[in-house]
């Protein structure tokens, strides 16, 4: 999967944010004839581009999978996933044009259809002909993908159909030719683009570093895969669930700033920005509470195992920064400043690698080095990203304001402890769901406090 997602940053790397920002600019302005003409030519140059590297990863599959995975079993599945290409890398530009129209609702139903139809195909497929070996699941699997981003793409078609003629073909000024519009996108999307190529690289250098560190550590082969898998694919996916909400705030700030940079709203793109920064921190908070109070019982629901509550806590400490982290590389994309998020993703990404090499190895500390290194990074990363951000927009963070928050944190912090040491673990699913609701209570008090503020 990691070569896939390469050759995906390749093809549509920073496209939709691109698109979506420029789209979002030219309606603000009335900018209506050079909106239609930016997607056309998106379209267009998406198109041949990605037919082109998808060539090239059939055609260099035998190669990648023997010489590098160094498991020939995964050919076919490249193979199948090859097409999927073309058609994620032109819905990317249908999913740009509805964010940057506000019409976000479209491409989210969307997608939620695309991933229960891909799961009803891949579940079929396996039950219906029997598979029984790795490389026959793996490939249901890519074709089940592929299929779900084909129907994606014919549903994202009709509704950009249905949508584009409800815009006029008008524009309030001389419109730009179609190779300036193109332009227009490609010098955001590129650094965007190289990007993600060269911080998926390093995340799977990362990957395949981790192991080779906890056996330096003194664990076998087969006790560090498991701990591996305990950490990444257990601990930091409860962690990571409430980034759902970070990454749907970051989706529409982009061409929300955007909107407003070309319309010289100065003053509310100031109290935006600062909004949803705050809010993404205490969306943190609310998470780490959650998992300081009752991590084991966390485990134990979504995974059915008891020893991951060590886990579970120090992965939590880096949310608050990670999710704040996340939504910075969103407001730059928005004022422009894509070199910054380059630089910036690099450099936290060099970080990581040299944190994780370092602490990894180290006996006592082991795979707590991977928390450790994501709590470093997030932080780091984050200081980065505000410090330019800071030149552009003024970033307001009052004492009453961060008093008044700190005071809630303790309080929602007390009143879960409360509930969690007075409910027996008999009543494990109430339990989970009262704490869980008292700590978000948190966000949403906190949210509402934020934006009156602003």
């Amino acid at each position: 999967m990691p070569i896939y997602d390469l050759f995906c940053c390749l093809v549509c790397g920073g496209i939709i944010a691109a698109i979506s920002r420029e789209t979002s600019a030219y309606l603000g302005t009335s900018r209506f004839e050079d909106l239609h003409k930016t997607v056309n030519a998106s379209l267009v140059f998406i198109v041949l581009w990605s037919i082109f590297i998808a060539g090239i990863m059939f055609i260099l599959s035998p190669i990648i999978c023997n010489y590098i995975i160094k498991d020939p079993r995964a050919i076919r599945s490249l193979w199948i996933a090859s097409p999927a290409i073309v058609f994620i890398a032109i819905s990317c530009v249908y999913k740009g044009y509805f964010y940057g129209v506000s019409q976000v609702i479209t491409p989210s139903v969307i997608d939620i259809l695309e991933k229960a139809v891909r799961m009803v195909i891949l579940v079929g497929v396996i039950y219906y002909l029997s598979l029984k070996t790795i490389e026959n699941t793996v490939a249901a699997t890519y074709l089940s993908f592929t299929i779900g981003e084909i129907i994606s793409f014919v549903f994202l078609y009709i509704f950009y159909k249905r949508s584009i003629k409800k815009i006029p073909y008008t524009n309030s000024v001389r419109p730009d030719n179609s190779f300036q519009l193109l332009f227009n996108i490609l010098i955001i999307a590129v650094p965007l683009a190289i990007n993600g190529f060269l911080t998926t690289a390093l995340q799977s250098v990362s990957t395949l570093l981790v192991p080779i560190r906890l056996v330096a550590a003194g664990f076998d082969h087969i006790g560090a895969l498991e701990i591996i898998g305990k950490f990444n694919g257990m601990a930091l996916a409860i962690v990571y669930f409430p980034l759902v909400i970070v990454v749907s705030l970051s989706t529409v700030i982009i061409p929300d700033i955007s909107k407003k940079i070309s319309q010289k709203d100065f003053s509310n793109i100031n109290s935006r920005v600062n909004e949803v920064i705050k809010i993404c921190f205490m969306l943190g908070v609310s998470t780490v509470i959650i998992c300081y109070v009752c991590p084991n019982l966390l485990g134990e629901v979504f995974f059915d195992r008891s020893d991951l509550g060590s886990f579970i806590k120090i992965a939590s400490i880096a949310a608050p920064f990670m999710y704040c982290h996340y939504c910075t590389y969103s407001i730059l994309n928005g004022i422009g400043k894509q070199k910054v998020i380059l630089l910036s993703s690099i450099a936290t990404a060099l970080i990581e690698l040299v944190l994780i090499f370092i602490l990894i190895g180290i006996p006592s500390i082991n795979i707590y080095g991977y928390g450790i290194s994501l709590i470093v990074t997030s932080i780091i990363g984050l200081l980065i990203n505000l410090y330019y951000i800071g030149q552009v927009i003024e970033l307001s963070f009052p004492i009453w304001e961060i008093l008044i928050l700190v005071l809630l944190t303790v309080l929602v912090y007390l009143v879960t402890t409360i509930i969690s040491s007075i409910i027996p673990n008999t009543f494990i699913i109430p339990k989970i769901i009262t704490i869980i609701v008292v700590a978000f209570s948190l966000f949403f008090v906190s949210s509402i406090l934020i934006r009156k503020s602003s």
